[in-house]
């Protein structure tokens, strides 16, 4: 700590008592020529003492002495002057903290509250995360695809770019009313096909079928619904004739025709089966394998979009068990009542109780009935089964099944899950009490997730089962709702094979998630163009970085053009980050991302045409940042693998070879033999044309005018020694002006004649 210049073998006596001070400044120099004495942070007594001996720094010619005289006036509080004393030591000036900023936080738009409200996880950094999944009955289509893709960008935002641990469950609806109806109706219309049954009891059964069905036709009031049926009605019409005469006639072609009347007429069919027999479908594992294929092709699609796989996924059929459970406490905490052998929710018990209140998402359609009813299920909305319920707003927890349906063991009997208490059960098996985030789709909200909420907290006994309630926006199709009676009914498999999975999720994030998505031919053109932009710099960027270099040269000086944009990429990045803090706001996160792009190749351009290649760190830690965002730095940039290549040449600057994606290079490709055969049609069609344009010329060409007009019997009456008309049809003179008129015509028939004779005759 303390430097002891001076050791004690050292008389410093002689110094303190040296009248003379030249002569203790030439000992003091001597004695430090051969020590250390700059070590330490404050003087020793002896320095102490020593230094107050002299009076002014020692003459420059005693090296030691004046340097050592300076480092201990160093330490003291103040610094002397020649001819002042040391009044104390120095101290450390006082630092203060920077004011900084406030950075923005992340808010979500929370159904609930129907705000934004500052995202705050229940447990630290973990996010706990629910969605309600598919009901497997058919194939995913663009309106699954509007709710999973959305849900899957928030996930990857929270995950990689706000650092939460997600922790994501969702459920598979494998037991429901449309599951039920469509299995029981495949395996007995199967049942049917496998009997062979000939071709005049096909047209009989079909002919039975169709009467119940066209009674169903004139009670829809839905106007996309009739249009479908409609539809289907007039296809069954039309192959019902042809195998009419084929049965009447007893002609060969009935088997055939019986086949195509299967196939047309096999959904009304399916009713009519179904309307006999469908009561005497027991066998559970029936009702197991619908839903199990259209779960496989779901994960199938699911995988083709990049979607995430949940951590954990939940099957209703797995938890028949929990849910009797969550059931009976419910009915223990006096929310429910059995009746007939189903169990139903008390809502007026729950929005009486004080702790409680039914309807927190959607307070405006309590006691809307037909949502109720839709909530209900197809096979649970009889007369009977609505006067088991003490009240219209109240919702089954547990059907008893009836005759062709799946059931299961419970303290009231046979029976199964009702919709909503699917996903409480489940999810409170998984999360818990609470959660923090609840996800589904827009048209969830009443009667589903408000019945969720009620059941979850009867059961749980607190009112905050879900924190954030996040609904993704409908998806409409070129502005229309999507249906199948609008034959704009889009699959998933559809949409895949116009664009890729990238375009397609290009397209949501160019888009609010909780707010309607249009797909349309507009919209993937948006994303294509999107795509090649960011795809062409960031080739451009790559050949950047590939111009040769050593360890030192990719350091290069910056002048004003990249201090610039330099401070624009820290302005944008801002601006994205705030965006993500809005609702995660990807539509103006990937304006910024465009605008960012925008500059730097404005950047690039400017460079490359005074001659001088671009800042390579700088376009290396903007392309990174850009492809963080995207959160594809494998997949983005690794899709541009390098399986070809097109040679650009830029004035004034090497040839440059680009690399490109085999995916980018197959499409440009295909496009540019399109339209090269597009051009190659059009010249032969041209070519076609011409040619026919001639063949017409020479047959008018070969034409006499003396039988031009002969033939036209339904204009004309009489004609001259020349084939010349005199009178019209009814043998009336023609007039001064229609004789000039054909007077015209038959002389230019007599120029093309006999330019026709002369070619012929120089011809032969």
């Amino acid at each position: 700590m303390c430097a002891v210049l001076f050791s004690t073998a050292f008389d410093y006596g002689f110094l303190l008592h040296t009248s003379e001070e030249a002569t203790a400044t030439v000992a003091l120099n001597e004695y430090l020529s051969s020590r250390s004495y700059l070590a330490g942070f404050s003087p020793s007594r002896v320095d102490q003492e020593v230094f107050e001996l002299l009076h002014r720094p020692p003459a420059p010619q005693h090296v030691h002495a004046l340097r050592w005289y300076r480092h201990i006036a160093a330490l003291q509080r103040e610094t002397p002057s020649p001819d002042s004393s040391i009044k104390g030591k120095r101290v450390q000036h006082p630092w203060a903290a920077p004011a900084g900023s406030n950075l923005p936080k992340l808010r979500l738009y929370n159904s609930l509250t129907r705000t934004k409200e500052l995202f705050v996880p229940q447990n630290g950094n973990k996010v706990s995360w629910y969605c309600c999944g598919p009901t497997v009955y058919d194939a995913s289509h663009m309106g699954h695809a509007r709710s999973y893709i959305s849900f899957d960008i928030l996930r990857r935002i929270l995950m990689n770019y706000f650092q939460y641990d997600v922790f994501y469950c969702m459920n598979i609806t494998d037991i429901d009313d449309k599951i039920i109806r469509r299995a029981r109706q495949n395996y007995l219309l199967e049942q049917y096909r496998e009997k062979k049954p000939a071709a005049a009891q096909v047209l009989q059964d079909v002919l039975s079928a169709r009467g119940p069905f066209q009674a169903k036709l004139a009670e829809t009031t839905d106007p996309d619904k009739k249009q479908m049926l409609e539809r289907l009605d007039s296809a069954v019409a039309a192959a019902l004739g042809p195998l009419q005469g084929a049965v009447e006639s007893k002609a060969g072609e009935a088997d055939i025709q019986r086949l195509v009347l299967l196939e047309k007429a096999k959904d009304l069919l399916s009713d009519w089966l179904d309307a006999q027999f469908g009561s005497q479908v027991t066998e559970n594992s029936i009702f197991s394998l619908l839903p199990k294929f259209w779960e496989g092709e779901y994960h199938n699609d699911m995988d083709a979009l990049n979607v995430l796989p949940p951590d954990v996924l939940t099957r209703v059929s797995e938890y028949c068990p929990e849910i009797v459970d969550f059931v009976k406490k419910i009915l223990d905490n006096g929310f429910g009542y059995e009746s007939n052998g189903s169990v139903y929710f008390d809502t007026a018990k729950f929005a009486t109780s004080q702790k409680h209140l039914y309807g927190k998402l959607v307070p405006e359609a309590v006691g809307d009935m037909k949502a109720l009813q839709e909530g209900e299920g197809d096979l649970s909305v009889s007369a009977d089964q609505l006067s088991e319920k003490r009240s219209q707003n109240d919702f089954a927890l547990w059907k008893a099944s009836k005759p062709g349906e799946p059931s299961w063991d419970s303290p009231w009997g046979k029976g199964r899950p009702g919709w909503h208490i699917e996903c409480s059960a489940m999810a409170g098996s998984i999360l818990g009490e609470s959660m923090d985030i609840h996800g589904g789709g827009f048209d969830l909200r009443f009667p589903h997730h408000d019945n969720e909420l009620a059941q979850s907290e009867a059961y749980f006994e607190n009112d905050h089962w879900v924190r954030y309630f996040l609904h993704t926006g409908h998806l409409t199709i070129a502005g229309c709702k999507m249906s199948k009676s609008l034959k704009n009914f889009i699959t998933i498999k559809d949409a895949l094979a116009k664009n890729t999975a990238r375009q397609l999720r290009l397209a949501f994030l160019m888009h609010s998630w909780k707010d309607t998505l249009d797909y349309s031919s507009n919209t993937m053109e948006s994303a294509v163009h999107y795509e090649k932009f960011l795809n062409e710099f960031f080739l451009n960027v790559k050949d950047i970085l590939r111009a040769p270099c050593d360890i030192t040269g990719q350091f290069e000086k910056w002048e004003a053009a990249e201090m610039e944009l330099n401070e624009s990429f820290y302005e944008r990045k801002a601006a994205v980050h705030a965006a993500l803090c809005d609702n995660v706001d990807t539509r103006s996160t990937m304006e910024e991302m465009r605008a960012l792009v925008t500059q730097s190749n404005t950047y690039i351009a400017s460079r490359k045409s005074s001659k001088l290649q671009p800042n390579r760190m700088l376009m290396k830690s903007i392309a990174l940042y850009l492809t963080d965002m995207l959160k594809v730095r494998e997949s983005l940039l690794a899709a541009t693998v390098m399986t070809g290549c097109v040679v650009l040449s830029l004035s004034g600057l090497p040839t440059v070879v680009k690399l490109v994606d085999k995916e980018t290079l197959l499409r440009e490709r295909n496009e540019k033999k399109k339209m090269e055969d597009e051009k190659k049609n059009k010249k032969e069609e041209a070519a076609k044309k011409k040619q026919e344009q001639e063949l017409a010329k020479l047959a008018k060409m070969k034409i006499s005018p003396c039988d031009m007009f002969r033939s036209e019997t339904d204009k004309y009456s009489s004609f001259d020694e020349t084939g010349f008309p005199t009178h019209d049809v009814e043998g009336k003179d023609l007039s001064k002006g229609q004789t000039k008129k054909l007077r015209k015509l038959h002389e230019a028939q007599e120029k093309l004649h006999q330019e026709y004779l002369q070619t012929n005759q120089n011809g032969c």
